[in-house]
């Protein structure tokens, strides 16, 4: 079997982070992804990562993480060779991908409708801060803005997550709709534009208080229920997820609790959450994190104790999983990274070769679409491509 998509070709104009995991996510299952870049400004990862000597070469480890089993060409799109270039690729591509700030591209003469007539059935997706329409449609974002303008910050006490998940939850969401684009493009033949919001992804994230506040029957806010939160052990924190009914029986049976046990219906778990975190906070103090773990466990109650990176990434659990490859070759840069949250039963997602240096593939890209060696040395000479 193949991977699902080998023979389409992707044009990566994406950086920093959404756009370049989109791309990602289909180069890891097969798509021969290209990633066009600026002559004059590589992707502003590739000097970001926790190794100076690969910042220092534009591999950063940052880039690195979504940079995988593509080929990279620097192009000058305002150079009337490197616009060739682009538009020689576009008529030979399937999906055309770029997260630059609206209307940038369409100046360049690379706009929907102009992609569009130079290959009727492209899949043209962008992925922006706030959409393609609105009065902050030209406002620019990154992650931890959009955590803040999307009130998951506020609700999370003001504080940004360490991790970039509105990025990577935007760039997911971007490559599912490519995929839904491409399958419904085997049917009827139609490519189409996406329009994809990182504000929106964020509030996706965040639906059940979406439409909590915005129901007109909602009453004010509950409670969050005792048995899901953290408590302070012995020696640490313990994460609790005694989420249904059965499990918060079964939380207070083991801690000799009767008279909370008995509670089996929502607005009880509510009214009663002020004493149940109190009886909590005091129980789980007599034991150490690990061990309420392993008596929680075996009760059949979600319960983990709060733990670094290091130690997550220690877990032996992950040495059955595929989340985490390093591709093949002794080149020098290659480095392990996550490929994908997902594996399937055969030819699933697969790390091939580790993220491109900058315009590495410009050379192999121009001559297969047909370009001669004396033509491309004339390119590089004005500066269209690098």
């Amino acid at each position: 079997m193949t991977r699902p998509f080998e023979g389409v070709r992707v044009l990566d104009l994406t950086h920093v982070l959404a756009g370049p995991f989109a791309a990602y996510q289909l180069a890891v299952l097969g798509a021969d992804v290209i990633k066009v870049e600026p002559v004059n400004a590589p992707d502003a990862t590739r000097g970001r990562g926790l190794d100076d000597q690969r910042n220092a070469a534009g591999l950063g480890l940052t880039y690195e993480t979504q940079g995988g089993n593509k080929r990279a060409i620097a192009l000058d799109l305002e150079k009337a060779k490197g616009a060739e270039v682009l538009r020689r690729l576009i008529a030979d591509s399937d999906v055309f991908l770029e997260n630059y700030r609206v209307q940038a591209l369409a100046a360049l003469g690379f706009g929907y409708d102009a992609v569009q007539q130079l290959k009727p059935d492209i899949i043209y997706c962008s992925l922006t801060g706030f959409g393609q329409r609105g009065p902050r449609a030209s406002v620019n974002a990154y992650d931890n803005v959009i955590q803040a303008a999307s009130g998951i910050m506020a609700r999370s006490g003001d504080q940004k997550t360490a991790a970039s998940y509105v990025d990577y939850s935007a760039g997911m969401n971007a490559a599912f709709a490519i995929a839904a684009a491409l399958f419904r493009r085997g049917r009827d033949g139609k490519g189409t534009h996406i329009d994809c919001a990182m504000l929106d992804c964020a509030l996706m994230l965040a639906g059940p208080e979406v439409t909590g506040h915005l129901s007109e029957a909602a009453g004010p806010e509950k409670p969050a229920e005792a048995g899901i939160g953290c408590y302070d052990t012995a020696d640490g924190k313990l994460m609790l997820g005694a989420f249904n009914f059965r499990q918060n029986k079964r939380l207070w049976d083991l801690l000799d609790e009767p008279a909370l046990a008995a509670l089996e219906t929502w607005p009880d778990l509510w009214g009663a959450a002020t004493v149940m975190r109190q009886v909590l906070a005091r129980k789980l103090l007599s034991r150490s994190a690990q061990d309420w773990m392993n008596i929680f466990h075996e009760a059949g109650i979600p319960a983990e104790r709060v733990r670094g990176l290091d130690e997550a990434l220690a877990d032996p659990q992950l040495a059955h999983r595929r989340l985490l490859q390093r591709p093949p070759g002794d080149s020098g840069r290659e480095t392990t990274v996550p490929v994908a949250a997902f594996d399937f039963l055969e030819d699933g997602p697969r790390l091939d070769s580790p993220a491109p240096a900058f315009g590495e593939h410009t050379d192999e890209i121009l001559k297969g679409i047909g370009y001669s060696s004396a033509e491309i040395d004339a390119f590089r000479s004005e500066g269209a491509v690098a």
